[in-house]
């Protein structure tokens, strides 16, 4: 499928689509930008205490995010941004604590900050997020939320859209049912899975890298790629066949 941009009156055929499953942080919410917040804290609060001279112990930032974090299971981001680092903890048990110097605990850690910021700050949907979903509601397309988070239930709870969605699939759901999770595509096919469409009559809509590579790996109509700071260019190059700014520039008749 070719690769474009949206455009003023160049929107998808909303109307020919069996299904649409949304990543939540990022596409949905603003929640990306308190995990990133979280994660910044938990990782340099971590890399000072590291005495390895064979270690990069330089400061953790958004860079590091996107290319290491952004979009996957939280212990596989903790693994991969240490292994960027050159550091080498055990992997430990997800029922660590959070002052655990261990893979698992290190998630956790950052787990407990995110929470923390949820509760205090709440946290509002995207305006133009909540116009595609009042859109695709009024022409009854099934939607499904498909996220690595074990809080999207929390997110989706606290900014009020958890009615919207038939099906979630996220960190927990993957976890019990033993499935990879992004940048695999098996999330993104149980969600189409469990809303009773084909994957190739299903949309996939994605800000981080890795999310728009699962939907990439899996036979999908299309993978939509929300630019929320990756960059259009690296959304197209990692798979996405529409990119756009803001879900606002789906919704037919451009009312962004």
């Amino acid at each position: 499928m070719t690769q474009e941009t949206i455009t003023p009156g160049s929107t998808p055929d909303w109307r020919s689509v069996g299904a649409v499953l949304f990543d939540l942080d990022g596409v949905l919410t603003p929640t990306a930008e308190v995990h990133m917040v979280a994660w910044g804290e938990m990782f340099n609060a971590f890399l000072a205490t590291v005495d390895d001279e064979g270690a990069d112990t330089s400061e953790y930032t958004d860079a590091d995010y996107f290319a290491h974090v952004d979009g996957k299971p939280r212990y596989d981001g903790v693994r991969d941004f240490l292994a960027s680092r050159g550091i080498e903890l055990p992997e430990g048990s997800a029922d660590d604590d959070a002052d655990a110097v261990t893979v698992r605990g290190l998630g956790n850690r950052k787990n407990l900050a995110f929470n923390e910021v949820l509760e205090r700050d709440g946290v509002e949907p995207y305006p133009g997020s909540v116009l595609l979903l009042d859109h695709l509601a009024e022409i009854g397309v099934p939607l499904a939320v498909v996220s690595s988070s074990a809080n999207a239930p929390a997110v989706l709870a606290a900014a009020g859209i958890a009615d919207r969605f038939g099906v979630v699939v996220d960190g927990k759901v993957a976890a019990a049912d033993g499935l990879p999770g992004k940048p695999a595509p098996d999330t993104y096919l149980a969600g189409a899975e469990r809303l009773g469409v084909p994957s190739s009559q299903a949309v996939v809509v994605e800000d981080a890298v890795s999310g728009v590579r699962a939907g990439a790996a899996g036979d999908f109509a299309e993978v939509i790629g929300v630019d929320r700071g990756v960059g259009l260019e690296t959304l197209r190059e990692n798979g996405a066949t529409l990119v756009c700014s803001d879900l606002a520039e789906l919704v037919p008749g451009d009312p962004a």
